[in-house]
């Protein structure tokens, strides 16, 4: 397999294609000549959230929404007949219900860790994640960009970025969900503002992000210099000796 190559996009075309065929991730690398882990790490670092609902229903993660019975939950409620109408059935009341749990499907706890070849996608109102090749070859793109390139940012467009994300965040809202909501006014992808968190731009820091606390930092190998060791060849403390045993009369100058 070939190896120290980065995915194409066809190749990350071909994962999604894949992925959406029920594959495994050892068939997925056979098929585009890649290491299954290299498929692996693809995947988990690009995935897609999306807040979609099911079929006649609309998006709603809440634990309890099978037997809730509450309505009118939120105080500007959308809905004409809020009080005839039960907040489960609105998907719009997460985040003024206090009685509201996150559920999370089973089924994303394991490999493939996505939704694109679930059968019951249809029918599910919970969060989905999703892998999309053409997304995550351009968010690779612009990592590598960024890195290239630092972080330019203006003071100016610092603050205004600092004035929509850090209070929602000190809320407890997840910059994900911060993201979906203001796309008008962030004016920058999601993966830019994660890497504007860890370089500590915004009044809210890091530890300010529940998961960002529960993940465990990743292990990074330590810098090693290789040396070519034909670099040696005429130059080991024997050649010395040997060479002034035949010019004695070179001065010899030891550096500090």
């Amino acid at each position: 397999m070939a190896k120290y190559k980065q995915l194409t996009l066809n190749d990350r075309f071909s994962i999604e294609a894949g992925l959406r065929d029920g594959k495994s991730f050892k068939a997925i690398g056979e098929t585009i000549g890649k290491d299954c882990a290299t498929v692996f790490k693809n995947v988990r670092s690009h995935l897609a959230f999306r807040n979609t609902g099911a079929y006649g229903r609309p998006f709603n993660d809440c634990l309890n929404r099978r037997k809730c019975q509450l309505s009118g939950v939120c105080k500007n409620c959308p809905s004409e007949k809020k009080r005839a109408r039960y907040c489960s059935l609105c998907g719009k009341c997460t985040a003024s219900c206090l009685l509201y749990q996150k559920e999370e499907c089973q089924k994303l706890a394991k490999p493939p860790y996505v939704c694109n070849g679930c059968r019951q996608q249809r029918f599910c109102t919970l969060e989905k994640r999703f892998y999309d090749g053409a997304k995550a070859h351009s968010g690779y793109s612009e990592v590598l960009s960024e890195a290239r390139q630092g972080i330019a940012l203006s003071d100016k467009e610092r603050k205004r970025l600092d004035d929509i994300i850090s209070p929602l965040l000190l809320k407890g809202q997840s910059l994900h969900h911060i993201c979906l909501n203001h796309k008008a006014e962030r004016m920058v992808s999601e993966r830019t503002l994660y890497t504007y968190m860890d370089a500590n731009l915004f009044s809210a820091r890091n530890i300010d992000m529940p998961r960002k606390v529960r993940m465990r930092p990743r292990r990074k190998k330590p810098d090693t210099i290789k040396v070519d060791p034909k670099c040696r060849e005429g130059r080991t403390l024997n050649d010395f000796k040997t060479f002034m045993a035949f010019h004695p009369d070179t001065p010899v100058v030891q550096r500090q």
